[in-house]
């Protein structure tokens, strides 16, 4: 089992590359090649940014096993098993334990609109129906039902919970929740714009959707964090914020397909429906900004 240490950084939540409505699995590995040698410290499998309402299990587990293979036991590998169902997210996240992954992602369920105390009763059902560490996923944005400081500290309590994905993009938020968990408790950040505020808080690290395209850098930044410096870290990721405001140009991850078929990383941007490929309109300007940080 991997230590609570092995989860602190920049962790990548993959994309999946399609091609003819297929998993291109040589762009796969191409991807996961070049974040390893980046130095990204984790990947998530079946997260939002992978499409995984539209992937089926039996893809899932294809994905999975070959960023195990390629990433052997250097990195955790976290596999996304939430849904608006807790049977059902039982049932996945026992799947990915049975599989070998290191931890699920469960994400607050959506559409149900469940109160905090159902918020509360779901985690620990999943969480004590499973021997799988659980990464909480807080992402009011994508389910509409966010959870509050005190339903993730009082979650914090229960065996398998040691981690949140913290996507509200509400810095005050975080600074309200930081002193209610334990100081061991893994915190990290679902939202790439924030990632230096949310470090300088005392954050853990990023589950991120731009390390995917400039891994070195998000390596690069946590690690500014670490010895404290900021003036520094800030000024660096300064030079990407418009980059990064580009990534959210349409949903995610429309926009970061584009720009890794552009890198070459990808044969295709191919998106599976209902989701489109980037409209065209934004092909120019994201192209010219990629030029100017020598992306392409």
């Amino acid at each position: 089992m991997k230590s609570r240490t092995d989860y602190k950084g920049a962790i990548s939540a993959i994309p999946t590359p399609f091609l003819n409505k297929q998993v291109d699995f040589e762009s796969l590995k191409k991807m996961i090649e070049f974040q390893l040698k980046g130095g990204i410290c984790g990947f998530v499998v079946n997260g939002t940014t992978a499409e995984s309402p539209t992937l089926s299990w039996e893809e899932v587990e294809k994905i999975y096993k070959l960023v195990r293979e390629i990433a052997g036991t250097r990195v955790p590998v976290i596999v996304g098993t939430g849904s608006n169902s807790t049977d059902d997210t039982v049932e996945t996240t026992q799947k990915a334990e049975k599989l070998g992954a290191d931890a699920a992602l469960v994400v607050v369920p959506y559409y149900n609109k469940p109160p905090q105390r159902g918020l509360v009763a779901h985690f620990t059902e999943v969480a004590t129906n499973a021997n799988l560490p659980i990464v909480m996923y807080n992402v009011p944005g994508r389910t509409i039902t966010g959870m509050t400081a005190e339903t993730i500290a009082e979650l914090t309590k229960v065996k398998n919970i040691f981690a949140i994905k913290e996507a509200s993009g509400d810095i005050a938020f975080d600074e309200k929740l930081k002193p209610l968990v334990p100081a061991d408790f893994v915190m990290l950040s679902g939202d790439d714009p924030t990632y230096p505020q949310f470090l300088k808080l005392g954050g853990s690290g990023v589950i991120s959707v731009m390390s995917n395209v400039i891994p070195a850098e998000c390596a690069r930044w946590y690690d500014m964090a670490q010895s404290g410096k900021w003036g520094e870290l800030e000024a660096d990721f300064g030079r990407y914020k418009k980059f990064i405001s580009q990534m959210y140009l349409e949903a995610n991850p429309i926009p970061l397909k584009w720009i890794m078929y552009k890198m070459g990383l990808f044969k295709s941007p191919e998106m599976r429906l209902p989701l489109v490929a980037l409209d065209s309109v934004h092909h120019e300007p994201l192209a010219g900004e990629m030029k100017t940080l020598g992306l392409i």
